[in-house]
């Protein structure tokens, strides 16, 4: 039996060298000198009796999905925990949403189809509604969404660590366009 050897394969072909392109620098860089901070053995040192902190109350913002307390919307009081407010408030919104957008709107404008709006907007630690904004495929659909949530009640704010907070809710609105 004779045992067939196959050649070895070609070399790869030599690879084009790279060409460098030395670009002269145009502009003058300034250095920054950095001082030190250190101090020196003449300089005096202070010692530091009472510094008075000021506490500062900042506006903070919690997305509706990880608040400790959600804000409660009218009718939602009597619920036990936070799961059922949050399911109770979600139900109460897209009712409302349901009963007072007008869905003629996307035939009007002459969209098909499956249409969707994303609002986001902010139950501020007041309980009012604020920073409302949308996004649609149609300007008037974004100014019909922002006039719909604006007739939300307003609710007893989210808390979070026990103290009222604005909190960011999000809403896709999806209607469909009968052709």
């Amino acid at each position: 039996i004779e045992q067939v050897i196959p050649p070895p394969p070609p070399p790869p072909p030599p690879a084009a060298p790279e060409v460098i392109e030395v670009v002269e620098d145009e502009e003058e860089v300034e250095e920054t000198v950095i001082e030190s901070t250190e101090t020196d053995q003449e300089q005096e040192i202070m010692e530091v009796e009472d510094v008075e902190v000021e506490e500062v109350i900042e506006d903070v913002e919690v997305p509706f999905a990880v608040i400790e307390n959600v804000p409660i919307f009218p009718g939602c009081e009597s619920m036990k925990n936070n799961e059922a407010r949050k399911a109770c408030m979600s139900e109460k919104v897209s009712k409302l949403v349901n009963r007072k957008f007008n869905t003629e709107l996307g035939g009007e404008l002459g969209l098909s189809g499956i249409n969707k709006i994303f609002v986001q907007f902010k139950i501020d630690k007041s309980g009012n509604i604020t920073n409302i904004r949308s996004r649609a495929p149609h300007p008037r659909l974004q100014k019909e969404a922002e006039r719909v949530i604006k007739l939300l009640p307003k609710m007893t704010p989210g808390k979070q660590r026990g103290k009222p907070v604005g909190v960011l809710y999000s809403l896709p609105i999806t209607f469909k366009v009968e052709d």
